[in-house]
């Protein structure tokens, strides 16, 4: 792949796997995690949103089937956000940015995520699920962020249904596993689009994602993830961020 030798590409591909397991543990696709390894090996944007993309749609797929089959899924808390997500994140997918920009988004967007994982989780005690006027343009936002960076959008979603008390833990979970499963799908279609090519490993990094993902989605079903193992996540996540953003 690229320049990389095959030490190196065994190297991304547990780091993929990895990910993989621990995003999935929480009903996330892992994108943002996948971007983070990518970043530490230097592969270029063109690689990077379109293999996070395809990865997160079967890593999020297969944690939604497996959380909606456990009953965890909330389909009234669900729709308003996709409703708004979808179409922008099509857009977001389309939207061609110069690869300074795009790291310089992708490392804030890795922040984000290592502080998401890096904060100790709660459980909450929910309360209604907001109305349309207010699920609409956050979906919208959240749609748009995930088609431009290739992050799916979930490790965004997850903490604002938590902090605001919208869902449980494993609703949430559910929720945003679906949420990033649609706007993956959205994104890439925008980015297919804009006639973009695709990386020819793709489906090695699929099958390392899906390896992951199999024990991950086991975890969401019966168990969170172990907390110290989503800190070790966050850190991991920082410095690829500090990283990009240093080389922008």
């Amino acid at each position: 792949m690229e320049f990389l030798d095959t030490t190196a590409f065994i190297g991304l591909l547990t780091l993929i796997a990895v990910a993989a397991l621990l995003y999935s543990s929480v009903g996330h696709g892992g994108a943002s995690g996948y971007l983070a390894a990518m970043a530490l090996f230097g592969l270029a944007p063109a690689t990077m949103k379109p293999a996070a993309l395809i990865m997160n749609i079967f890593v999020a797929g297969l944690a939604c089937l497996r959380l909606y089959r456990a009953g965890y899924f909330n389909w009234a808390l669900f729709w308003p956000f996709a409703l708004g997500s979808v179409p922008l994140a099509v857009l977001g997918g389309a939207w061609k940015l110069h690869d300074h920009a795009y790291q310089y988004l992708v490392g804030a967007a890795l922040l984000v995520a290592a502080a998401r994982l890096l904060m100790e989780g709660r459980e909450p005690v929910t309360r209604a699920a907001p109305r349309l006027h207010i699920a609409l343009p956050i979906g919208a936002g959240l749609g748009f962020i995930s088609g431009l960076t290739g992050v799916g959008g979930g490790i965004f979603l997850s903490p604002l249904l938590l902090f605001l008390r919208w869902a449980d833990m494993r609703t949430t979970a559910a929720v945003s596993a679906a949420f990033i499963l649609i706007n993956s799908v959205a994104g890439l279609i925008g980015l297919l689009l804009s006639a973009a090519t695709l990386p020819t490993a793709i489906p090695v990094m699929v099958l390392a994602a899906l390896g992951g993902a199999i024990i991950g989605t086991e975890l969401a079903v019966r168990r969170l993830a172990p907390l110290k193992l989503r800190k070790l996540l966050g850190i991991v996540l920082a410095i690829a961020a500090l990283k990009m953003l240093a080389t922008a």
